[in-house]
Formats: C-alpha cells, structure tokens, sequence
C-alpha cells in the first residue's frame, strides 16, 4: 500500500488511475493535501474520502445475502403447492386412477424444491467470496488511510 501512495502522491494528476482502489488513493492523496494545507490533520479528511468506497464494496452483499435465504423458502412453498395438489388428486377419486395427477404434483413438489437449492448453493458460494472481498477492500483502505495520516508524523 505503501508504494500505491507513494506513487499517487510522486505523479499527482498525471497518475493513470485504474481500478476503485487507485481512485480510492487518488481521492485520499487529494484530501489530506486539502487538510495540511488548511493545517488540520488529514485522517478525518482522508476517512470522508475513503467513506464512498467503502459503502461501494458492500453494494450487492445484501441483494444476495436475501435471495440465498428466500430461494429455499420459495422451493420450499413449492413443495407445499405440489403436495397439496397430490393430495387433493388422491382425495377426488380412487388413487389408481388418477395416477398422473399424482405424479404430477410430486414432480412439481420435487422440481421447485431442486430450483430453491439450485438458487441458494451457488449464492452461498457467491456470498462468501463477496465477504470476503469486502473485508480485503476494507482492510485495504483502513491501511491507505494509516499510511496518508502516518507519513508526515514519523
């Protein structure tokens, strides 16, 4: 990180800037000169300019952390719906005669059970792996933000 700054600060404006983290740095680097040059100390400033970025990285966290528990609710309801279908097939007439209606609602029953599954496994996958990028990408700016404000104090 050290030498992300150092890059930032040494090219200013001419910085090719790629990424959300070189953004992050350029925005940091911009605000704690806007700090000393108010003669303040740079880390409120520098936390203000980092505090989008780190709203940005938990973005869709939520979006898919609710459709990973709603998915097997849904199989779920699904399963329900085609029991009750089976049910209701057996109770209107004798029980071998209605053998596709039977059928049927089991394989309703088994089919929506296997999509709320098929939904939630990779969501759960695609949850954790976008934890732990935003626990990276905090860790990362709490750690241009030290190396900002610990510069000049050493």
């Amino acid at each position: 990180m050290r030498r992300l700054v150092e890059k930032h600060e040494q090219r200013g404006e001419a910085q090719d800037i790629r990424g959300m983290l070189d953004k992050a740095v350029s925005d940091a680097v911009k605000a704690a000169r806007v700090a000393k040059s108010l003669g303040l100390k740079p880390r409120n400033f520098v936390t203000d300019a980092m505090a989008p970025y780190m709203m940005q990285t938990g973005t869709y966290a939520t979006t898919v952390k609710t459709i990973v528990i709603l998915a097997p609710l849904i199989g779920l309801l699904g399963t329900v719906i085609g029991m009750i279908e089976t049910f209701d097939a057996l109770q209107s007439s004798a029980m071998f005669s209605q053998g596709n209606s039977i059928s049927g609602g089991i394989s309703k029953a088994l089919f929506t059970t296997e999509l709320g599954l098929v939904v939630a496994v990779p969501g759960l996958i695609v949850g954790k792996i976008l934890d732990r990028k935003e626990e990276r990408y905090e860790l990362e700016f709490e750690q241009i933000t030290d190396v900002i404000c610990t510069k000049d104090e050493v």
